[in-house]
């Protein structure tokens, strides 16, 4: 492969800008190790209902907006994403966005890169192995990755130990660190312009300017709000102002305040659902204005008016830890709710109006289509799905959309 077109270093900051002339087509090289074990096998499969209830093959509607009835039907992309240099290693996958572009945005956190992972990936055959990839790359609508940056030393103007990154409509780029309690806001092409949080600093679930384990982030494009995930050390959803920063409101479960003294018990089946949240995990906006939770640990779906008000929830798997991320299909619409299920290792479907469960794909394995953790997720405007999977997957797929199949 062709060296990019060019590689900037500056306190560990990695800049790279792949221009198309310059890429060759090849496909990502997955070294071998003990926790990158994983090729991507050229054994396309259509992904149907799993369980005895299964339906027959279905007939594919031609695109996602006709998609009225049934569910929709995907195919492993074993191809994708092409032109990641190959003496790259990457780390646990922590997020993963489509821009308005159909860009895709991968997240991984080459921290977590041991010396074992880097030996365990070395292949003499392969010129300048092996090296960390920069945390974030830009695959573009073609799967080509065109762009990488982010830094992998020590930084104050990279959340280091990144999870989640959102692009929004102005192109702004966000990112997250859930370890070291920090939002960052980015130009396009990596200049740093503002940072929300404080460095290993938390103040509680109710404190307006602190942020504590901040896992996932949304900006509203109608308001230009951001809305934070805020999870893995408080229970809650925070929002801010998308332009100067400045805290306007949050909330906990079912919209009420959240409270630190209350104990975290994920609720065992039959039991009641808990009225705090549980690692709110996964954040996304509708197009009609709502703003759906992944509340994590009480692997459940919850749903609000961007003001707070509670609208729904629905639990996905009762005494279970199942709904690390949400992402919508296409269209006006938004027929379908897509949440990812990092501890069963797959992804469900539920109808959005309701909320209600039609469908699941997926499985542990290293195959295509097969998940090691599915973390975040997100789709395009075509209607496929791409994940990110932390620990032991360290890889990212694409779901190709096949239409929508009657049940």
């Amino acid at each position: 492969m062709r060296s990019p077109a060019f590689r900037r270093y500056s306190w560990g900051f990695v800049d790279i800008r792949v221009e198309p002339q310059h890429m060759e087509k090849e496909t990502m090289h997955l070294p071998r190790s003990p926790r990158w074990g994983l090729t991507l096998l050229a054994l396309p499969f259509v992904l149907v209902a799993c369980g005895p209830d299964a339906p027959d093959a279905p007939d594919a509607a031609d695109t996602p907006e006709a998609a009225t009835v049934g569910v929709p039907q995907f195919e492993p992309a074993t191809d994708w994403p092409r032109g990641i240099p190959e003496h790259w290693v990457i780390g646990p996958g922590t997020g993963i966005h489509v821009d308005s572009r159909d860009h895709v945005w991968i997240l991984h956190r080459p921290e977590r890169i041991s010396d074992e992972d880097m030996e365990a990936a070395f292949d003499a055959e392969i010129p300048g192995c092996c090296e960390k990839a920069p945390p974030l790359m830009e695959i573009d609508a073609n799967g080509e990755m065109v762009a990488a940056w982010g830094s992998i030393e020590p930084s104050e103007t990279w959340p280091l130990m990144p999870h989640g990154v959102f692009v929004d409509h102005n192109d702004f780029v966000w990112v997250a660190t859930s370890i070291h309690h920090q939002v960052m806001k980015f130009t396009r092409d990596g200049d740093h312009l503002m940072t929300i949080g404080v460095f290993d600093e938390v103040g509680g679930s109710n404190d307006p300017d602190l942020l504590g384990g901040s896992a996932d982030i949304h900006v509203d494009p109608e308001t230009n709000e951001l809305f934070v995930a805020d999870g893995y050390a408080n229970r809650r959803v925070i929002v801010f102002d998308g332009e100067t920063g400045d805290y306007l409101r949050h909330w906990g479960a079912y919209g009420e305040r959240p409270d630190d003294e209350v104990e975290a018990v994920r609720p065992a089946e039959g039991q009641p659902p808990s009225r705090q949240f549980n690692l709110p995990h996964g954040i996304s906006g509708s197009n009609d204005g709502l703003i759906y939770v992944g509340d994590r640990t009480n692997s459940r779906v919850q749903v609000f008016t961007r003001e707070g008000e509670f609208i729904q929830e629905q639990v996905i798997r009762p005494g279970a830890a199942g709904a690390f991320d949400v992402a919508f299909s296409p269209g006006p619409a938004q027929e379908f709710l897509y949440v990812a299920d990092g501890q069963e290792h797959q992804i469900w479907v539920l109808r959005r109006s309701d909320l209600e469960i039609l469908d699941r794909f997926g499985r542990e394995g290293t195959g295509p289509g097969e998940f090691g953790r599915p973390h975040n997720m997100a789709t395009d405007s075509q209607g496929n799905i791409y994940v990110a999977e932390a620990d032991p997957g360290r890889r990212f797929q694409k779901f190709t959309f096949q239409g929508v199949g009657t049940p």
